[in-house]
């Protein structure tokens, strides 16, 4: 498929950088316990669930003054040394580690405009289209799906019949039931790319397109906006997904994401199966029914 036109959405406020900071790091200390970090636990009452902000103080080895401040969302002038040791101190992932730093310390150095098309190279469209047995596509920042193969369609459907504003795997997601009953375990898929948004966000909390699509996912979903309250982040770079297709039935795919070399909000993501399983026959099937199958899918996938 060539590159499609980048989604159009109506400008939404900007997310505030202070309250993400606060409210990060109030949930990642709540998801702990004294124990777990090797603290005692006196049996006194709590009067919020997790460490208490002096506990968490003493295990970052800085002041409680410090760190309140840092969790009212005041990161200005705080080194490294000490995000690290915060860091630590909360169990942190990678993914969450460089979450908080990029809302402690945002990056001052130019950045490419906030709401700037996404453009994908020729080169990478006509890659896209010289794969025909692997279904492949490439997803940009706000999770829009920026450009896609055949098998991409037959496997997902034919995003070029759908609005541009609708070629968000959020958008997809949450508000069209289609995927709904793809996605044999929704409820992860939909943790996954919750997750992916809240990264965005904290690199790029200035971008008003993404703040129009949280806004309108809040709205419309209250699944959405129970995981956007709860501020996980992860990457995912490989793993396994279980479909319920409309013509070929069950399917277990690996995918494969590779960021580009070149532009680091962009990345091509592919799914295969496992050589001679039953989802390879599908995938095969798929792949010589071509069109017809992208077109016959979404007729038996329509409400």
């Amino acid at each position: 498929m060539d590159e499609q036109p980048e989604p159009v959405q109506a400008a939404g406020p900007a997310l505030d950088r202070r309250a993400e900071l606060s409210e990060f790091l109030r949930t990642r200390r709540a998801r702990l316990k004294p124990e777990d970090v090797g603290l005692p636990d006196f049996g006194r009452h709590r009067r919020v669930p997790g460490l208490r902000r002096e506990e968490l103080a003493q295990l970052a080895g800085v002041s409680v003054a410090y760190y309140t401040r840092l969790e009212q969302g005041n990161g200005r002038n705080v080194s490294a040394e000490v995000l690290d040791s915060i860091a630590r101190a909360l169990r942190l992932s990678n993914a969450e580690h460089a979450h908080l730093t990029h809302l402690a310390k945002p990056k001052q150095h130019k950045k490419k405009p906030a709401g700037r098309t996404q453009q994908v190279r020729g080169g990478l469209r006509q890659l896209l289209d010289s794969i025909d047995t692997v279904p492949a596509y490439v997803v940009g920042r706000r999770t829009d799906i920026l450009a896609w193969n055949r098998m991409a369609a037959a496997l997902f459907g034919d995003w070029g019949e759908l609005p541009a504003p609708e070629r968000n795997w959020a958008h997809l997601v949450f508000l069209n039931p289609r995927y709904r009953e793809l996605f044999v375990e929704w409820d992860r898929k939909a943790s996954d790319i919750v997750s992916y948004l809240r990264m965005d966000a904290g690199c790029h909390p200035d971008d008003p397109r993404l703040s129009a699509l949280v806004g309108e996912l809040s709205v419309k979903s209250e699944e959405f906006r129970r995981l956007w309250a709860t501020h996980d982040v992860k990457e995912k770079g490989h793993g396994i997904k279980r479909l319920q297709h409309p013509l070929v039935g069950e399917l277990t795919l690996s995918f494969e994401t590779f960021r580009l070399a070149d532009d680091g909000e962009q990345s091509l993501v592919t799914y295969h199966a496992e050589p001679g399983s039953p989802s390879a026959q599908a995938l095969r099937l798929l792949a010589s029914w071509g069109t017809d199958a992208t077109r016959a899918g979404t007729q038996a996938s329509a409400p």
